[in-house]
């Protein structure tokens, strides 16, 4: 077991040594330390709109179910029959109707998880089975809660509460939901899946790396601006490409923000005139002034926030839609999905924009995505290595201005979210999560109302 010391000496104020991407006894302590008592993203409510829907995913190493218990209710259990062992459901989303059911034994259990029927019960007279035993229930994660229709599932007890630990990243989430005029999102069209080989931090701290990219993507942009001269236009599938090859000035100016637990985001300045810049813009912005008023509809459309962190669970990017979701596999695997969501009530170009935006940026087909993964793959390959043992984190180190809630950068090139990163990380990783331990604790269903 590695000690806390030996894991203090891992992060200096300014880097980081190698071993924390590509030690899997780190790895391994992630998952207790970190995923085991970190608020992590499960789904969307509308993954599961009727009672008995669910929607397989993971926390960490963990495999759990989000299922829709009844019109108020989501609840959050482990994919495991008590009998033995056996996931109940297949990964994927599906219908439970009103119980599940396990394909071995057929032991039944109703959507809260607890115990149903056993076939044959006349078997257990006489032994010590007792059908009321929270162990011969499936086990719900020890903390559920939902923000604004985003739910969200903690393995340990105690600890901040949701909103607390979203803090000021919780206004990202806010924003994709005000542009709807209902103030509602749903997933729709699909997801995406990308596993990269390297470790889950990267793809992290890559997300507010403002240095990368006209480097990274220096081919697509070379790309995307020969086609826009060649058709004498730029449209929108290789404006959203040319984007990554702004000038270092441009990026110096936008705003880092960090917060505690490790989140952040990435933000221009406000633009009013995002509300009228194009055709779907325009009616977008006519919708909202309808809900809203021209005023709130124009401070919607104009927050240009790029890409969010929340730790632990991925990247929600609310101007186009998207939320990266971002799940752990192994030292150096890492499963990304991108979740496109559509604003309901809002016009369906707006949609037809976020899955354009997906396709040509978030696909594993796209002329962008593949540039971040290839590089992330070297960062992994290149740390095995003997060619050195420490990362630097340097960019404008001691500059960070501090606030009450969190911190931010004097520019926009600076390292300071890979900074923040860490310092939630090691907060983390020097202490033991509160997982539930008594019978009662276990018994327990803690479900969104």
């Amino acid at each position: 077991m590695i000690s806390t010391d030996e894991l203090r000496q891992l992060v200096r104020p300014d880097g980081v040594h190698k071993r924390v991407y590509t030690d899997p006894e780190i790895f391994s302590l992630e998952m207790q330390r970190v995923y085991g008592q970190v608020w992590i993203y499960v789904g969307h409510e509308s993954q599961v709109p009727k009672t008995g829907d669910y929607h397989t995913t993971q926390l960490g190493d963990q495999k759990v179910i989000m299922v829709r218990v009844n019109d108020q209710k989501v609840s959050v259990l482990y994919n495991r029959c008590p009998h033995r062992g056996a996931n109940l459901v297949a990964e994927g989303d599906g219908c439970a109707g009103k119980f599940f059911r396990c394909s071995y034994h057929a032991w039944t259990f109703k959507l809260d998880g607890s115990l149903l029927t056993t076939p044959m019960r006349a078997g257990f007279e006489g032994t010590t089975f007792d059908p009321t035993s929270p162990e011969v229930s499936m086990v719900p994660v020890a903390q559920v809660d939902s923000y604004r229709g985003f739910v969200f599932a903690k393995q340990s007890l105690g600890g901040p509460g949701l909103v607390e630990f979203l803090g000021g990243a919780a206004s990202s989430i806010d924003n994709l939901c005000d542009r709807s005029p209902v103030g509602k999102v749903e997933v729709a069209g699909g997801v995406f899946r990308v596993m990269q080989l390297s470790n889950w931090k990267m793809f992290y701290e890559n997300l507010h790396d403002t240095m990368h990219g006209p480097v990274t993507h220096e081919s697509s942009v070379i790309a995307a601006r020969e086609q826009a001269e060649e058709i004498g236009e730029m449209p929108f599938e290789l404006l959203i490409q040319d984007g990554n090859g702004e000038p270092y000035s441009f990026w110096e100016k936008l705003e880092l923000r960090a917060y505690h637990y490790g989140h952040g985001y990435m933000e221009g300045i406000f633009d009013p005139a995002a509300a009228t810049r194009d055709e779907v813009s325009r009616r977008h912005f006519a919708c909202l002034s309808d809900a809203y008023g021209e005023v709130r509809a124009r401070e919607i459309l104009g927050m240009s926030r790029h890409n969010t962190i929340i730790y632990g669970s991925g990247s929600p990017h609310n101007v186009f839609q998207q939320f990266r979701v971002i799940r752990p596999v192994s030292v150096d695997r890492t499963l990304v999905e991108i979740q496109v969501f559509r604003c309901v009530g809002a016009p369906p170009e707006v949609f037809d924009r976020a899955l354009t935006y997906a396709n040509v940026v978030n696909s594993p087909s796209s002329n962008v995505m593949p540039d971040d993964v290839e590089v992330y793959r070297r960062c992994q390959v290149g740390n095995t290595t003997a060619g050195g043992d420490w990362i630097s984190q340097h960019r404008y180190a001691g500059t960070d201005v501090v606030l009450p809630d969190g911190a931010v950068s004097i520019n926009g090139t600076s390292e300071l979210p890979m900074r923040n990163q860490f310092v939630a990380w090691l907060q983390y990783m020097e202490s033991e999560p509160l997982a539930p331990h008594t019978e009662q604790q276990r018994l327990e269903v803690h479900c969104v109302e």
